[in-house]
């Protein structure tokens, strides 16, 4: 049996390189949003530009999840990590035309969908005796490690645009990728794919047990439904920052840098005092949290008051991605890790993919401010209503209504 010196070895190599990863991500994010900003000036371009992040999740969720259930996950992910690095590298060169850098942003997702779901996998192989505890514990520090890679990359973004070095923030993406390929290499270890089955294995699986789950059903609907909203700031945002805040490039970077170090004090210090019977019912009050941060600070739009309204829906962000992470892993068979959390990644993606598209036309209806209030809102009113469901549930289980078997922990309350 591994000791447990082992299994943090690996949580901290798997949490590094993702930290890396998410960095590079989004020091190429932002400086190409920059780039598409300035030189269309569309909302419709930048939304554009992140919809091309999120088509491939969609697109080949099947099929990568199904990957990742049947070959060994560290193969995997190394393997997506080598091709994103190439990816990446190819982006440089071609920076200065828009059709390529979407086409070639669509390619690094495609790398995504499956690189995703088997590091989400290898979370529960890592965390150490598997309790309930150990597993929030390790998805906390790797959302934690996620959100601080998410928080340097903009200033590292913002200081490249100073610049005036596209070409140098793109190189630094495509070598996170390498980090992380690495980091899959290192590690001892191993999530082998599970034995044959009677019967050939779907894609689809993962999919139907979601649904199948009266619980996660509604967790899953009201985070999605969310999406619908606070998506649609990704493109408010730019042009909240510098019509109304009048805050430049820089101030962009720093709300970006701001909402990502939220994230990660959620992620590494809240998400884990919650107990275990709570998971549920505590994600989707921090899905309120986050949205209410982003709502409230319109009230005096200046770039300190929507700096602390960022800081609040961030640390909301990363309880709930955290919490939401341990109850798919919880409650969902080992077998079907890859393919359950590539379709969670599709449904959650195609709500963004709406909200994209209706962000740049809500800035031109309604203006910045009034979209992101309006943005910020929807999860305030999709997570309260999630926590009624559950309750409702709940009561009707007390009065004698069957409850739901789950593969690991204790049941929660609020949905067996």
């Amino acid at each position: 049996m591994p000791a447990v010196s082992d299994f943090l070895r690996d949580l901290r190599l798997l949490a590094g390189a993702v930290a890396l990863s998410a960095a590079g991500d989004l020091i190429a994010l932002v400086t190409l949003a920059l780039h598409v900003h300035e030189l269309t000036g569309s909302g419709l371009a930048v939304s554009a530009l992140f919809a091309t992040t999120m088509v491939p999740v969609v697109a080949l969720a099947p099929v990568a999840g199904l990957l990742v259930d049947r070959v060994e996950s560290t193969r995997v992910l190394a393997g997506a990590s080598l091709l994103q690095a190439g990816v990446a590298a190819a982006l440089i060169l071609l920076s200065g035309e828009l059709a390529a850098v979407l086409a070639l942003s669509a390619l690094l997702a495609a790398g995504a969908t499956v690189s995703q779901p088997a590091e989400f996998a290898l979370v529960p192989v890592v965390a150490a005796d598997g309790s309930d505890e150990a597993l929030t514990r390790a998805n906390g520090v790797m959302e934690s490690a996620r959100a601080a890679g998410f928080a340097v990359g903009p200033l590292i973004a913002a200081l490249v645009a100073a610049l005036g070095d596209t070409r140098a923030a793109l190189a630094l993406n495509a070598v996170s990728f390498l980090a992380i390929a690495a980091a899959a290499v290192l590690m001892r270890a191993r999530r082998p794919a599970p034995r044959a089955r009677a019967g050939r294995e779907r894609a689809i699986e993962g999919a139907a047990f979601l649904w199948s789950d009266r619980g996660l059903r509604v967790v899953i609907t009201a985070t999605t439904s969310a999406l619908l909203f606070i998506s649609a700031s990704m493109t408010v945002e730019l042009f909240y920052v510098k019509d109304v805040l009048h805050a430049g490039d820089a101030g962009y970077a720093l709300l970006w840098a701001v909402w990502m170090a939220g994230m990660a004090a959620g992620a590494g210090r809240l998400a884990s005092r919650v107990p275990p019977r709570a998971i549920a019912s505590g994600a989707l009050v921090a899905l309120a949290v986050q949205g209410a941060g982003m709502a409230l600070q319109t009230t005096w739009a200046i770039l300190p008051v929507a700096a602390a309204g960022y800081l609040v829906g961030g640390v909301g962000h990363g309880v709930k991605n955290t919490l939401l992470r341990t109850l798919l892993q919880r409650r969902v068979p080992d077998r079907l890790h890859g393919r359950a959390f590539a379709a969670y990644n599709a449904v959650r993606n195609t709500a963004e993919l709406g909200a994209l598209g209706a962000g740049g036309l809500l800035v031109t209806a309604l203006g910045p401010r009034e979209a992101l209030v309006l943005a910020g809102l929807g999860p305030v009113v999709a997570g309260l209503a999630g926590v009624l469901a559950l309750r409702r549930r709940a009561a009707r289980g007390r009065a004698g209504s069957s409850t739901i078997r789950i593969p690991r922990g204790a049941p929660d309350p609020l949905i067996d």
